[in-house]
């Protein structure tokens, strides 16, 4: 069925005041300058997942840097102290773009663009210490090579993804891997699909219906689309944008609402790139065009706060033309520049990376260059937001195991599942486990600790 397009222009916000560097509300602080010490990680890229751990540090990947100089996986405390994991050597893969996303086993699972048997990229599995292992390695043919995006896990538990090429040519394949590595290719994007449901795959998530949606960076009317899969592999095209209304959509998210929201890096009224919302039903509406004094081309996608707003960055533009961290509405009213880069580049420069709140209520993330080495900086934002809790996974069945990261939990006195107590094992200060109860429903999952009573952001889902 062809998807309804419904396009509503919020003009961007020319308010002096709205550009301006905020005051104590929005505090920013450097945690960290790549390239301090040697072999660091070095040059983050556009997706490059930053994701919680159980341990409550944040974790994620580099395109250089490291000792072979092939980039690393990396974490860091928010504190700031930076720890690699593990150091590329082209035969387990090269040069990771994607970042990392957090499995139900406590492990991360990413993907590298190059290296591995083929040279055209790996999948890989990484746990909290270090040990990497080798998933997939691509093989240059239908199932894809270069893949740029981490597999996300779907409610079967095996991870899903996309690579930008297939067949040496800028097509692209969605996959299935096992987390013991049985790999089935789901869909391989051709010649024909430029004009349907794209190609060139940029990202993929795991959304609420069960099925998958993610981008292309090519495509549909010649600027992208946004596709759905079923694990089975059927694929549509949900949206195909123009250029006028968006063009090169990296990121997608869907927030608790239930809609998906991204960024486009390009396109839109100034050309500038543009916020949008697009429902799963296909109805699309353009939140917020940049026209450079508010920023321009984010590559970074966004990331629900506790208090229901959305916050995404961008890698040029604002008073320094060096990007902003920004805050928008889900209905596109209220955006705000939170911070602009400063011109001396000191505190980090080309933010690419989608921020991330950490369950301390802060907002981290990396700029691409900038700080006193030049490699970019790993930087917190105190906005305000109140702290929160994180669920992995983020659905299952009565009597299923979900874990929950947090701040301050080892004197949890109850956890409830949108009201329905359920029992539960505190593991460590950062992570607890839970047991979906009988009786609940999906809804937020509320976790009370001495210090007050912390709401997970976005809904748990309990299938039946």
């Amino acid at each position: 069925m062809k998807a309804t397009q419904v396009v509503k222009i919020i003009p961007a916000l020319w308010i002096l005041a709205a550009i301006q560097t905020p005051g104590r509300a929005q505090t920013w602080s450097v945690l960290y300058n790549f390239g301090t010490n040697a072999s660091d990680p070095l040059w983050s890229r556009e997706i490059g997942a930053i994701v919680e751990g159980r341990d409550g540090s944040l974790y994620s990947t580099s395109n250089q840097g490291g000792t072979q100089g092939r980039g690393t996986v990396y974490k860091i405390a928010p504190d700031g102290k930076l720890t690699v994991l593990y150091n590329f050597d082209t035969v387990h893969g090269a040069g990771p773009q994607s970042g990392l996303t957090l499995g139900s086993d406590g492990n991360f699972y990413g993907t590298t663009y190059g290296g591995g048997a083929k040279g055209g990229g790996t999948i890989f599995k990484v746990t909290p210490e270090g040990a990497l292992t080798v998933l997939y390695s691509f093989q240059n043919g239908n199932d894809g090579s270069y893949p740029i995006s981490p597999p996300v896990q779907g409610r079967d538990g095996n991870f899903y993804g996309v690579t930008t090429y297939a067949n040496n040519q800028q097509y692209g394949a969605v996959y299935k891997v096992t987390p013991a590595g049985a790999f089935t290719l789901l869909y391989t994007f051709k010649y024909g699909d430029i004009a349907n449901v794209g190609t060139f795959g940029s990202s993929l998530i795991a959304a609420s219906d069960g099925n998958f949606y993610g981008t292309t960076f090519k495509g549909g009317t010649g600027y992208g689309t946004v596709f759905k899969i079923t694990p089975n592999g059927s694929i549509s095209a949900l949206h195909k944008f123009d250029g006028a209304h968006g063009a090169q959509a990296y990121n997608l998210m869907q927030a608790s609402d239930g809609n998906l929201y991204g960024t486009c890096y390009s396109g839109g009224s100034a050309n500038f790139g543009l916020v949008y919302k697009l429902t799963l039903a296909g109805e699309f509406t353009v939140l917020h065009n940049f026209a450079g004094t508010d920023g321009a081309s984010p590559a970074a996608g966004l990331v629900e706060g506790t208090d229901g707003n959305l916050y995404g960055a961008t890698k040029y533009g604002g008073t320094g033309s060096r990007g902003v961290l920004y805050r928008i509405g889900k209905s596109g009213a209220d955006f705000k520049v939170l911070y602009n880069r400063n011109i001396n580049m000191t505190e980090g420069m080309y933010c690419v990376q989608t921020p991330v709140q950490h369950t301390n209520g802060k907002l981290y993330g990396c700029t691409y260059q900038g700080g006193s080495k030049g490699g970019g900086v790993f930087y917190s934002l105190d906005a305000g937001l109140k702290p929160s809790c994180v669920l992995t996974p983020t659905s299952g069945k009565v009597g299923a195991s979900v874990g929950l990261i947090g701040q301050g939990l080892a004197g949890t006195t109850g956890v409830t599942f949108n009201g329905t107590a359920a029992k539960f094992t505190v593991v460590s200060d950062t992570y607890l486990t839970v047991t979906v109860p009988a009786g609940a429903m999906s809804g937020s999952i509320q976790v009370t600790t001495p210090k007050g009573t912390l709401n997970s952001v976005g809904a748990f889902q309990v299938l039946p």
